[in-house]
């Protein structure tokens, strides 16, 4: 899985951490949970505001 996968990693991180609020979550955190999700394979490096803004927002929508 890429960062512009945006829409996979948001399903993933719901599943994978059901009990957080995607508002209420740091950039920092949002990142290093992204890059432990296990089909996650990609360079850290390529991750920027924009792409964790369009994962959180995607995030907030699957779980409204």
């Amino acid at each position: 899985m890429k960062w512009t996968e945006v829409q996979e990693i948001a399903l993933q991180l719901a599943d994978a951490h059901p009990e957080v609020d995607p508002l209420k979550i740091n950039f920092v955190d949002l990142m290093n949970w992204v890059i432990a999700l296990p089909e996650f394979d990609d360079d850290p490096a390529h991750c920027g505001e924009r792409v964790l803004e369009a994962i959180q927002q995607a995030w907030i929508d699957e779980v409204a």
